[in-house]
């Protein structure tokens, strides 16, 4: 309920680099929010919402990419069971409250201007639980990769990359950075981790 409150209120607010989408600022006598009695609805609604059937078996490849999971830690940031630690990381350049414990303080190169060029951005990005990723997509905070086989190719850094989802007006190629963990992997370990993927 909190957080729909708080989307709701800094809708108002956006302003990207000096671009305002609703242009002047309204009154604040004029600005009001959802009842808490929709509000409630709308969490009772969410709470009630089931995903599909995952039509993905955990089978030998996916054990072998069960295997490469591990081996690679990518439990460190993806941690079983929900398949992440709730944590956040900070965007290239964002300098880090040492003393902050719900920080992982790694960096992933990922593009910042969302985080830090908005009036929502906070400086992090919340590291995604990977629950549920064979129904999900496209992938990365832009939708700029369509499938989990572009996600692990390491093509996608390159400025000549051409993205397989969204890719902004009138832009041709570009590169999609950051989180390049798994890039390096074989194709045979790439395709067993993207097989034990489908099955979370």
């Amino acid at each position: 309920m909190r957080y729909a409150a708080l989307n709701q209120g800094a809708d108002e607010l956006t302003l990207y680099d000096r671009f305002r989408p609703v242009g002047k600022l309204p009154a604040v006598s004029s600005q009001s929010r959802y009842s808490d009695e929709q509000l409630y609805a709308l969490s009772l609604y969410i709470y009630s919402l089931k995903p599909p059937q995952n039509p993905n078996k955990f089978d030998a490849l996916a054990q072998q990419g069960y295997v490469v999971f591990m081996t690679e830690a990518c439990d460190v940031c993806h941690t079983p069971p929900l398949y992440t630690n709730n944590m956040l990381t900070p965007v290239a350049g964002f300098k880090v409250d040492p003393l902050n414990r719900f920080v992982l303080n790694i960096p992933i190169n990922t593009d910042s201007n969302l985080a830090l060029k908005t009036r929502r951005g906070t400086g992090y990005y919340k590291v995604p639980s990977l629950k549920g990723l064979w129904y999900r997509g496209p992938f990365e905070h832009t939708g700029s990769v369509a499938t989990l086989e572009d996600w692990f190719d390491p093509r996608r850094l390159r400025d000549d990359y051409v993205p397989t989802s969204f890719r902004g007006y009138g832009v041709t190629t570009r590169p999609v950075k950051g989180h390049e963990f798994g890039l390096n992997l074989t194709s045979e370990e790439r395709k067993a981790l993207i097989a034990f993927l489908r099955t979370l």
